[in-house]
């Protein structure tokens, strides 16, 4: 059991399958069937449907930190994701400008993630979006994107507990630093979760709307975090990160405030 892993703000350098029901759960196989819409800017987003789910590890899972107490949550209504994380075309259609050009760790192009990205540049690309569009985008909260990346299994990753798979799946330290491909990939290019999601392990940290706090023990409906902190939530891992950092309930969190070449974010729509 580990206790610490914080992002700092100064300096971020920062087994098989415990069963095939639970990688892979019967209404979350088939990914094709799933309702999916394109917005003006080519985001595509999927439907997530309502349920309930443990959030966070229990206390044997391979990793773990100890902020991820279990709990149970209920999402009371469907909401739909983007398929993947917010790319480098979709923002400049946007915002008009590129907070990444010329900076260190970084591949160029539309299908690129967007990066070097704060919490406050990615609600600020929300409100924007929602305006040109006349509907609601926002930062998923924490319990929606542990949901979602979770696709209805109970395992650490998405595909199971085998870390050996892992690159079928995720861009992360073994396929992508250690190698010397010292950025983030291009979106969708390894394989989606059972929702029809990409990259939810590794490539980026996303951004969540919560702000930073421990969970409750009880259960919960429709949580959004904290009240009030100094960080915000970031999940998922990174291109530069080991695989416990890209497990389903691995937790991060850094100041709104913070750029960096692996913060990137996703939406929601609702």
């Amino acid at each position: 059991m580990k206790t610490s892993r914080f992002l700092t703000v100064i300096a971020v350098c920062c087994l098989c399958l415990t069963s095939v029901m639970n990688a892979t759960p019967l209404h979350a196989q088939n990914t094709e069937d799933r309702k999916e819409v394109t917005n003006s800017v080519g985001m595509k987003l999927v439907q997530i449907p309502a349920g309930t789910f443990m959030m966070g590890s229990p206390t044997g899972e391979k990793d773990r930190f100890d902020d991820e107490t279990q709990h149970q949550v209920t999402l009371s209504k469907p909401f739909s994701m983007g398929r993947t994380e917010v790319t480098q075309g979709q923002w400049k259609k946007v915002m008009g400008t590129e907070p990444w050009k010329g900076m260190q760790y970084v591949q160029e192009g539309d299908d690129y993630p967007a990066t070097y990205i704060s919490w406050n540049d990615a609600v600020e690309f929300c409100k924007k979006l929602s305006i040109l569009e006349g509907k609601t985008y926002r930062l998923p909260t924490e319990a929606e994107w542990e949901y979602a990346c979770r696709g209805g299994t109970k395992t650490a990753f998405s595909f199971g507990d085998n870390e050996a798979e892992l690159g079928k799946y995720a861009w992360f330290r073994g396929n992508a630093w250690d190698i010397d491909e010292k950025y983030a990939h291009r979106v969708a290019q390894k394989q989606a979760n059972p929702f029809g999601l990409y990259d939810m392990h590794g490539n980026v940290w996303e951004w969540c709307s919560d702000w930073y706090g421990e969970y409750s023990s009880g259960s919960l409906t429709d949580p959004e975090g904290s009240r009030s902190g100094s960080s915000r939530v970031v999940r998922g891992g990174s291109w530069f990160r080991v695989p416990d950092f890209v497990r389903s309930a691995c937790r991060n969190y850094v100041t709104p405030e913070f750029r960096f070449n692996f913060f990137g974010f996703r939406l929601v729509l609702e």
